[in-house]
């Protein structure tokens, strides 16, 4: 079967998050540790207990969203003997980008959750509290938010951060033109719009500063051929070449993740199914929204690995 795997971002974290997984198999439980002697951190004593509003600071948030997407590739690969290279694509919503670049070898996993680790406190510290918000605009499609978020001019910076499936925009910036975006989408017939509970404006101008951070951060690492083609949320377009990757995880922190097209070209070359790996459902119930003859499930819990495996 052609398969493509999807790894979620930032807001798919829940305590408990991995720890069904590190009980039921002993490849998890050795991930988990590798992870937390990578950050000197007990980072899955944090994913499995809590407290949430430790595990939903951005920090932490994306590094652990990381660790259990791919303590489920790490079991997959240990006790069904999967490989990631008969996937037709690998894909991740901005910090699952990074998940999927590590499932696929680009970077190895101690490198990996250090740069999450570091993008995370770089995103967070590049706006002050208070000065960025994000919100999602429902019932638009995109060309009509892009006209919302022209249309905020004077308040500040709003651009369209996600074009995450139709009908659900998110355009994020300056407090003050994200409030203004939320009003005007109204009046272009938007069903509702939503300001989201996030700590800074992601995926937006605001964030060149922790651009800048990844950029050398990025510098610092060895970067390899990914083993399958991974889609970037820059371009919606498979990549495999190490210095184009590097430019475009760094693109990634200030322009729009375009999820849309990246299932419709998953769509377009036939992928007959997309795994959703890790945490949550989200990336499912979007795929589910833009095409929904297009089967996708989600694999994050031991019993969900267990019937994977039985059909990988």
């Amino acid at each position: 079967m052609k398969r493509a795997f999807v790894f979620p971002g930032q807001g798919s974290q829940q305590p408990g998050m991995g720890r069904d997984l590190a009980e039921a198999f002993a490849p998890a439980r050795l991930f988990f540790e590798e992870v937390d002697d990578a950050l000197s951190q007990h980072l899955s004593r944090l994913m499995f207990d809590g407290p949430e509003s430790d595990l939903t600071l951005t920090e932490n948030a994306q590094p652990a969203l990381l660790a259990a997407s791919l303590a489920v590739i790490r079991v997959l690969e240990a006790d069904a003997g999967f490989d990631i290279a008969g996937l037709a694509y690998v894909a991740g919503h901005s910090l699952g980008e990074y998940s999927a670049h590590a499932a696929a070898g680009t970077f190895s996993v101690p490198d990996a959750v250090r740069l999450v680790k570091r993008r995370g406190q770089a995103m967070q510290k590049a706006v002050p509290v208070g000065e960025g918000a994000m919100a999602a605009l429902l019932g638009l499609d995109i060309d009509t938010a892009r006209e919302v978020a022209a249309g905020t001019a004077g308040h500040g910076v709003c651009v369209v951060a996600n074009d995450n499936c139709p009908g659900q925009i998110v355009v994020s910036g300056h407090t003050a033109a994200v409030e203004r975006a939320v009003a005007l989408a109204a009046e272009h017939g938007g069903r509702r719009s939503i300001m989201l509970p996030v700590s800074a404006p992601f995926h937006c101008p605001l964030m060149a500063p922790a651009a800048e951070i990844m950029e050398e951060a990025l510098r610092e690492i060895s970067l390899k051929a990914p083993r399958v083609p991974v889609v970037a949320n820059v371009t919606a377009a498979p990549t495999s070449d190490p210095d184009e990757i590097r430019e475009l995880l760094v693109e990634q922190v200030i322009r729009m993740v375009r999820w849309r097209e990246t299932v419709l070209l998953f769509k377009e070359h036939e992928v007959e199914e997309i795994v959703e790996i890790g945490a949550g459902r989200v990336l499912t119930g979007l795929v589910r929204r833009i095409d929904r003859e297009l089967p996708a499930l989600s694999v994050g819990t031991a019993a969900e690995t267990e019937a994977l495996m039985k059909r990988l």
